[in-house]
């Protein structure tokens, strides 16, 4: 399998490498190349499945499988969860028309240029290392989900318990290994060719434990020649 490392997140223009993953919704492997010549695909890259605000991204994304299906688009969500844990979650938490691949070596990651940021006592050196002063400082808003703005830990611990969340083994060592891994996704065309994407690493980590609106992700959907 080749694995490229880029330094900087893929952007547009630039070609995908292919990666070769264990499936998790069905049996055998998924590579970027099965997409490649056949059809679009969105590529979703997630933090394992320990993380809250990567289920409700990866919930998002899978409500638009019908939407992009019409317009000829498939759909790939990538978790850093180990394929038995990843299985056990969504037998339990089913998600339809979701096509899932595991990776907790975070190979795709790194291929997409998507960096594992280290917390630091007081270094900030976007994307790659911040303080964790400044990770204190943020305050996540999710209005619906959230009953005010809070500190990430405190919104983690929240929206674990509104899941019902129970952790592994599997799951605490993503976290010992993987917990400040970056997340995107990546809108390829039929050649593989990224023509749109949404990363945590732009505008100096602002869309942090965000995702894309519904509708910017149909947008550049609707733009794309399928």
């Amino acid at each position: 399998m080749q694995e490229n490392h880029s330094e900087r997140p893929l952007q547009p223009g630039d070609r995908a490498p292919n990666v070769v993953l264990d499936a998790i919704t069905r049996q055998g492997k998924i590579a970027i190349d099965d997409f490649r010549g056949q059809k679009p695909v969105l590529v979703g890259l997630f933090r394992g499945l320990h993380c809250p605000f990567c289920r409700r991204q990866i919930a998002a994304m899978a409500e638009l499988t019908d939407a992009l299906q019409e317009k000829g688009i498939d759909s790939l969500t990538v978790v850093n969860t180990p394929i038995d844990r990843a299985r056990l979650y969504f037998r339990y938490h089913p998600l339809p028309n979701l096509l899932a691949a595991s990776d907790p070596e975070r190979v795709s990651h790194r291929a997409f240029g998507l960096p594992n940021l280290q917390f630091t006592e007081d270094e900030n050196d976007w994307p790659h290392k911040v303080s964790m002063s400044t990770v204190t400082s943020m305050r996540i808003d999710m209005p619906g989900e959230l009953p005010e703005p809070m500190d990430v830990m405190a919104a983690v611990e929240y929206l674990d318990k509104a899941d019902g969340y129970e952790f592994t083994e599997e799951d605490t060592q993503m976290i010992a290994t993987g917990h400040g891994q970056l997340v995107g996704e990546f809108l390829l065309d039929r050649d593989g060719v990224v023509r749109w994407c949404f990363t945590e690493v732009e505008d100096g980590g602002r869309h942090m434990f965000g995702g894309p609106a519904p509708r910017e992700v149909m947008s550049a959907a609707s733009n794309m020649a399928v």
